[in-house]
Order: structure tokens, then sequence, then C-alpha cells
């Protein structure tokens, strides 16, 4: 074994030793291939079967840099335009009105001040927020009776305001789940068929799907929450067989198959002969698409949910179509122009295309960014990176 295999052994194993995480997977690969998969602990705190490298995770808000890719394809071959107006694509996003507080009990809501682009969708500034991160439109969901978007229902979807006018600023959200609904109206596919034939089957993807069934099921993790009594299970999953898949949440996959998706990021839009994108599209996914907006700190208002999120304090974060951008070197990690994000039961990943890197950490549990999972990626990336 490498040097830096028995070094992210160890750090894996330690992370689960310390009781960081009942079990992990990690993943690092370069352009040409991986370096190193590896797997400890076992697959659920209720779950004594060991975790192996091809263990399913439910990947929620990694799904996101998927679905950026569904519309991409779209954008690519000629059918949606970026800048259009998502109410000419998917009229029912004409209704959402802008919550600008409350009156007493009563939701204070006016029309938007412009109509949100498509390019706003995928880059989380359409103001269509998380309900996790903002107390009013949390407020507003719960008195009104609201489900919230992870239901897997129109009514769920349509069922949120926005929280700022269009363009105004960054903010962390439902957008993508819009994107998927505009993806289908443009391709008159469901976006799962869509997202089977354009991205799953060229970057041989097996192992990622819509729902967990059959044997994916036999592989899949145990979800948990680490809480002031210890680790117990929780029953979190998106729901099978929705009547709309959100973009934002869906999927199940292997940090193997993800690592595939990455390094087609690496490689510049192919991976192993296949073209998903070409180069000047794929552009879109690792530069800056926000302009001078920042990608700012998400202060939870859910504390049993997620932490405060601020992954790099001080450092500028911008966003791509898909992913987080840093702007400056992280000492010790990740280079500037590197691209990341994770999914709310600790599953994360980055590209540093300067360093030749992508990696994929797989946990699977909740709060999102408690400090033992944050121990835990740091130690990896900086591991990952030294070596």
């Amino acid at each position: 074994m490498s040097g830096l295999g028995k070094t992210l052994d160890r750090t894996l194993e330690d992370g689960v030793r310390a009781e960081l995480t009942p079990g992990v997977v990690g993943v690092v690969a370069g352009r040409d291939g991986v370096r190193y998969a590896g797997a400890f602990g076992q697959r659920g705190v209720d779950d004594p079967a060991a975790m192996t490298v091809d263990t399913v995770f439910r990947l929620f808000s990694m799904t996101k840099a998927i679905g950026s890719l569904a519309a991409l394809k779209l954008a690519e071959a000629g059918s949606l335009d970026l800048d259009a107006p998502v109410g000419d694509i998917v009229p029912e996003f004409d209704a959402l009105m802008v919550l600008d507080g409350f009156d007493g009990d009563a939701p204070r809501l006016r029309a938007p001040a412009s109509r949100a682009t498509v390019r706003q969708l995928a880059t989380h500034t359409s103001g269509a927020v998380y309900e996790f991160w903002n107390a009013d439109v949390a407020r507003y969901l719960r008195a009104g009776g609201r489900p919230s978007v992870l239901a897997g229902t129109k009514a769920a979807l349509h069922g949120y305001p926005l929280a700022f006018d269009p363009g105004a600023r960054w903010g962390y959200g439902i957008g993508i789940d819009w994107l998927g609904q505009v993806v289908e109206a443009v391709s008159g596919q469901r976006i799962d068929a869509f997202c089977a034939e354009q991205i799953f089957a060229p970057l041989g993807m097996s192992d990622t799907a819509f729902e967990c069934e059959g044997p994916l099921s036999a592989r899949l993790a145990g979800a948990q929450a680490v809480t002031p009594e210890g680790w117990r299970t929780i029953p979190l999953a998106p729901p099978p067989h929705p009547q709309v898949y959100g973009m934002g949440h869906c999927l199940y996959g292997t940090a193997p198959d993800y690592i595939r998706f990455l390094r087609m990021i690496l490689n510049g839009g192919a991976l192993d002969g296949a073209r998903v994108l070409r180069p000047e599209t794929l552009r879109l996914m690792t530069e800056n698409q926000i302009g001078a907006r920042d990608v700012t700190p998400m202060r939870t208002v859910m504390p049993p949910i997620s932490a405060d999120v601020d992954l790099f304090p001080g450092v500028t974060l911008k966003h791509s179509i898909g992913f987080v951008l840093n702007t400056a070197d992280i000492p010790g990690k990740r280079r500037a122009g590197s691209m990341g994000w994770a999914g709310v039961l600790n599953t994360h990943f980055w590209v540093d295309p300067a360093s030749d890197v992508a990696a994929v950490l797989m946990m699977q549990h909740l709060p999102f960014v408690e400090p033992g999972a944050l121990r835990l990626y740091d130690a990896f990336e900086r591991a990952a990176c030294a070596g």
C-alpha cells in the first residue's frame, strides 16, 4: 500500500474509533484514475454490517450538481436559454411571491421586482431558499401547514415563497428542484429517465439511482443523528416514487460512482472516451456565475438538522452552475478555484483542478457539518492533499 493509502486508512479508522461517525467511506482520485478507496466502521449505528466501499448513501444535496449538469446538457444542445425567465418554461414559478416578513401572524407578501431566470435557479440567486437556514420561510411553512420540499409533491415545491427578489443576493435553497422541472419541461422526459440516459450511462454510474430498490437496497447505509444522549437511528430518506423528483436531494449513490462524475469535471467534460459536456460549456460549472455576489454563511434555525455552515471563514466563496468555489487557497487543503459541496447527511466532496485531486467522503448522519463530521472531513482533506 502507498504512503497515501496508509495515511488515509489511519485517518478514517481513527475517526471511527473516536466515534466521530459509525462508518465512513473515502475515495481520492485524479484525472487518470482512483488513487485511494477505503471504508471503515459499520453501515449504521443499528446495522453491524461492515461499511464497504460500495455502500449506497442518500446523497441529498450532492444531487444538485447532477441536476445542474442536466440543465447544461440542454443549454449546450441549444434547447434551453439559461437567461430565460423560469416562468416562460414552468408557468407555476410565476405564482411565487416574495416574503417580506410578518405583520403579527400574517405573512407580508408581494410580487417580485423581477422574474427569476434559469441561471438564477442554478446558482441559488433566485430567492427560493430552504427553511433550515431562514427563520421567516420556516415560520411561513409552519404557519400554513405547508410540507417541506422533501415531501416530493408539487404542492410542497409550489408552497414556498421567495425570500428575496431574484438576483438580489445568494441564498441556498430549492432552486435546483425547480431546475429539474425546467429540464422535464424542455426535454419532454422525466428527470430520472433524462439523467439515466444522458449522465449515468455515459459515465458508467451504475450504482446511482432515483430509487433505492433491489440490489442497491441491500447495500444502503443507515441514517442516524448524533445527539447529547448519543447516536440514534433516524427515518430520513427521500420519499419513494414521489410525484416530483427533487433534483436538490433525491439521489442515491456510491462514492466510486460519484468520483466518476468528479473525474469527468477534472477531464474537461469527458471520461473514458465518453464526452458529457464540451469544455466551453463545462466552464459554467467551474467558473463564478454570480458576479459580485458572494456565497454567505448559512445560520441554522434548525440545529437538529444542521449546524451553522461556514466552511472556510474569511475566504471569499462564489458559486458556479453546480458548485461552491473558493477564490483563495485553503492552507494545507484545496487550492483556489476548487469546487465542492455536500449532502445534509454529511456526504462531502471537492474537486481541485490545480492539484489534480477529486475526493469524496461519505458519512450518513445529522446534524450537517456538526463538529465531529467537520473534524474528520478536515483530517481527510489534509491527508489527501498532503499525499
